[in-house]
């Protein structure tokens, strides 16, 4: 870190603060300021650089609001972790861990919450629940080689689950032992900013981009069996699904 924050790390043109952090983001391209490792606070980089702790605090949120920079609170700013960006295909139905198996990475789960309740007006609706029945609620941080890359809040009848704390890795597997595997689910999905308590489970900045997805899983038989919720850090995942003309365009064209 010798010379980042240096008096001369800033004596060229252009604003100050712009260039503190250029010469931040030089220090982690060639590696002086590796990914976890903390900066020095605000006041100590003034006294350093020689710049005031306004321009200072400036050039770190910048970065921060850019997701180079991690700030939590009460520990201080540390370099980012670099996450390899991911592209989901949404026409096929997986479980996070065999998606993450397909890739070859290591799968881990954070488990927050694993609990039978009384079910929400939200799951009665989504699941089909009635008067006096239980949900299952499992929720959990799901990493991927040590980085978290998504929040899975799970839903299902206590009927389908009800021993919610024995599930321990894949769900799907777990659901597909019973004979209550979804062949198929309707998913939608939108953009959200990812409120304080969510970024600080997926190590990112209060207020970054994230993914919301709501999926609905359903048995042969038409039933529903699962509600997830998932909100998936919008610097890690890509979606992508393939288009095709249908049969009548086809038709038309020929």
């Amino acid at each position: 870190m010798e010379g980042v924050f240096s008096a001369e790390a800033v004596s060229g043109s252009g604003p100050l603060y712009l260039q503190l952090q250029r010469r931040i983001v030089e220090a982690m391209k060639d590696g002086r300021l590796a990914p976890g490792n903390s900066l020095p606070a605000e006041r100590d980089i003034a006294t350093m650089t020689g710049l005031s702790r306004v321009t200072v605090r400036k050039a770190v949120e910048g970065l921060v609001a850019s997701g180079q920079l991690v700030q939590r609170r009460g520990s201080g700013t540390f370099v980012a972790a670099k996450v390899e960006r991911l592209e989901q295909a949404l026409s096929l139905l997986t479980s996070f861990t065999e998606d993450m198996a397909r890739r070859g990475k290591s799968v881990e789960s954070v488990w927050l919450s694993r609990a039978l309740h009384s079910p929400s007006p939200e799951e009665v609706m989504a699941l089909g629940l009635g008067a006096g029945d239980r949900v299952a609620r499992l929720e959990r941080v799901r990493r991927s080689d040590g980085v978290p890359l998504a929040i899975e809040r799970a839903s299902l009848s206590a009927e389908v689950v009800p021993r919610p704390e024995l599930v321990d890795a894949s769900l799907y597997a777990v659901l597909e032992t019973s004979g209550n595997r979804p062949v198929r689910a309707v998913q939608r999905i939108s953009a959200a900013n990812l409120g304080a308590r969510d970024a600080e489970l997926l190590g990112v900045t209060p207020g970054a981009a994230g993914l919301k997805i709501e999926r609905i899983g359903y048995l042969p038989s038409g039933r529903v069996v699962e509600f997830t919720r998932s909100l998936y850090r919008g610097d890690a995942y890509d979606f992508a699904v393939e288009l095709k003309l249908s049969p009548d365009s086809e038709r038309s064209d020929g």
